[in-house]
């Protein structure tokens, strides 16, 4: 997004605050979404990821109230909240508990916060996968941490953010999409370390080539039990090699290593979960590699076996997100596509040739279209920054 464009994105956030609530927003926050190029599913069982930020994401105007009243409105959802400082724990059970949950978190580390107005919007397809939850839960992090000088270190907001969905919303994530969401560098992903909770920055320069994200825009309704089910055969999978294996998470077994003692698990369906993820984990060092030298061919190669793997060893994938990733498979120009996110509906994010766009959507649309009745929407991905005032 262009000054312009920004400027007059926040006049529109401006002009709706006063609507609201009858008075100017003193400051402006944007948190962007992200796409996770390769390595699902790896976070929460201690491996690596490399996601980016996106140019989409969600914008915050706020001021602080003289009382303890605190009002919530989104733009992209009917239910505002008028809550107080006593009410943060009564959950909404809609799109509010996400700020809520981390409103509560900050008050647990001794926050002095206060009464204030919040209203927020985004451009981040919602249920999409591309993290527009974490995207409010940094955002609304952010913006009470500057709005009442709370001083704490952006780390531990991406850590508070992932406690709140973890503990109030009840997903049992792992820390990659709050990361990436507070991290993000322009023109770059980010090559985290789950487990150690650091990252190193990855040139992402596609040359002739861009970031397209197809939305299946099929409902994702089963994708908060899936995934934890998911992380407890994961749980289940790493009890049974901790027999042999002095290991606390998945990903700290190599290939090699696994091979070796992957016979401990009779369980077809468990032993296909680790396969996935620590086959995924060691995807994502390959990837990170490939980009670093600007081998664009095999990071394809590789977001295409992640899909697979994902269809067939992990089973998140779906009709919709593998009739996307086979029609995106057939277009000349497309180097690599695969689903992003949790997966039981979202997005597929697509390495693509910068000529070959109308085409993209014209072929994959008709076949998407064809095999499951419903439209695909599509969105070229600019790699941006963290949250951040605006």
């Amino acid at each position: 997004m262009g000054w312009a464009d920004l400027k007059k994105y926040l006049t529109i956030l401006d002009d709706q605050f006063m609507k609201f609530f009858g008075t100017k927003a003193e400051r402006f926050f944007f948190a962007p979404g992200r796409v996770n190029l390769i390595g699902e599913h790896t976070d929460y069982n201690g491996g690596f990821a490399l996601p980016c930020a996106l140019n989409l994401g969600t914008y915050s105007a706020a001021s602080k109230r003289a009382d303890n009243k605190i009002r919530l409105i989104s733009a992209d959802f009917d239910e505002p909240c008028e809550i107080t400082l006593d009410d943060i724990l009564e959950k909404s059970h809609n799109w509010a508990d996400y700020p809520k949950g981390v409103l509560a978190e900050m008050l647990k580390l001794g926050c002095k916060i206060g009464g204030f107005d919040f209203y927020c919007r985004g451009d981040i397809p919602s249920g999409a996968g591309l993290a527009s939850s974490a995207s409010v839960e940094l955002l609304t992090a952010v913006t009470v941490n500057e709005l009442f000088d709370c001083k704490i270190p952006m780390r531990e907001l991406v850590l508070l953010s992932r406690r709140a969905e973890n503990d109030f919303i009840g997903v049992n994530c792992g820390i990659m999409d709050q990361y990436a969401v507070a991290f993000g560098k322009q023109n770059h992903a980010i090559l985290l370390d789950c487990l150690a909770v650091k990252h190193s920055d990855v040139p992402l320069d596609l040359g002739d080539y861009l970031i397209m994200i197809t939305n299946s825009n099929n409902s994702r309704s089963l994708a908060a039990s899936e995934y934890n089910r998911r992380l407890a055969e994961c749980q289940s999978a790493l009890k049974i090699l901790q027999q042999a294996c002095k290991i606390d998470h998945l990903c700290e077994l190599e290939i090699s290593a696994f091979e070796e003692c992957k016979h401990l698990i009779t369980d077809q369906v468990l032993l296909n979960r680790a396969t996935h993820v620590i086959h995924e984990n060691a995807r994502v060092l390959q990837a990170a590699e490939a980009l670093s030298a600007g081998n664009l061919a095999v990071f394809g190669g590789l977001m295409n076996e992640s899909h697979i793997s994902l269809r067939d060893l992990y089973e998140v994938t779906g009709m919709c997100l593998d009739s996307l990733a086979a029609a995106a498979w057939q277009v000349e120009g497309v180097l690599g596509s695969r689903m992003t996110g949790a997966g039981f509906g979202g997005c597929t994010v697509t390495i693509l040739h910068k000529n070959g766009v109308e085409n993209f959507r014209e072929i994959v649309g008709e076949l998407y279209r064809e095999s499951t009745g419903i439209e695909a929407s599509f969105y070229v991905a600019g790699i941006g920054a963290g949250v951040v005032e605006v």
